[in-house]
């Protein structure tokens, strides 16, 4: 069992508050068997759904005991077995549903394994012109002016991957505002800018030799995305002077 600081006797509530951990410390604690985990990397896999801290009044994270453990079974996971973070999600709800369920095996990937234990990221799930249509809630012919700004985009073969519905149904929610797709345009190219850089940062573990870095890079693709987004978000409030909810 990964050993963690104990906070002292049990007293009731107030003493299990005080065995809550900070991220500072849980990132010690899992230091010695992750010597390559960051905090960036915690809050990650939190806005990941694969754990949920409690958070104090002033909105600082307190792990539990329970919450490291899981967390170590997260980078276990990642680490000896090459799994995309929806396999582990599935993983963990399946064992706390009391039901068996089995890893694949320990160790480097064979040939003819999947595209996904090989370092090739998971085919994304996708939708027909229908589906977002009907998810975003618009006409044709708001998809078709969406299409020419740029804002949507359709895959090769016609049909749209699942982030497109978000982006619609977005894009919608600005529009009841008076925002029209025109003047979005500066936020896709600052978004293109955006996935340039996260880009430039992990195109050379996508071209590594070891099978283990490259299936690493979605990981780190998604956390750089996830960390360029805050960031973003906290632009615009400190401009605006709003905080959000």
């Amino acid at each position: 069992m990964l050993r963690t600081p104990s906070g002292g006797a049990d007293h009731g509530a107030a003493a299990a508050d005080n065995d809550l951990m900070s991220i500072g410390t849980v990132l010690n604690a899992l230091r010695d068997e992750f010597p390559e985990v960051t905090i960036s990397k915690i809050r990650f896999l939190e806005s990941e759904g694969l754990i949920e801290p409690r958070r104090t009044p002033s909105g600082y994270r307190k792990f539990s005991d329970e919450d490291v453990e899981r967390l170590a079974r997260v980078l276990r996971m990642q680490r000896d077995h090459y799994l995309p973070l929806k396999v582990i999600r599935e993983h963990l709800d399946a064992v706390e549903r009391g039901e068996a369920v089995h890893l694949p095996p320990l160790g480097r990937p064979g040939e003819g394994d999947s595209a996904q234990t090989s370092g090739e990221p998971p085919a994304a799930a996708r939708i027909g012109r229908e589906e977002l249509l009907d998810a975003a809630g618009i006409g044709e012919q708001e998809l078709q002016e969406w299409e020419s700004y740029g804002l949507v985009t359709p895959l090769e073969d016609g049909v749209y991957d699942a982030e497109s519905a978000t982006v619609a149904s977005l894009v919608a929610q600005l529009g009841r505002f008076g925002i029209e797709p025109r003047h979005l345009r500066l936020m896709k190219a600052a978004a293109d800018r955006e996935a340039g850089l996260v880009d430039q940062v992990v195109a050379p573990l996508r071209r590594h030799r070891n099978p283990q870095t490259r299936a690493h890079a979605e990981d780190r693709a998604r956390e750089l995305a996830d960390l360029a987004v805050r960031l973003h978000s906290a632009l615009v409030q400190t401009a605006l002077g709003v905080r959000l909810p």
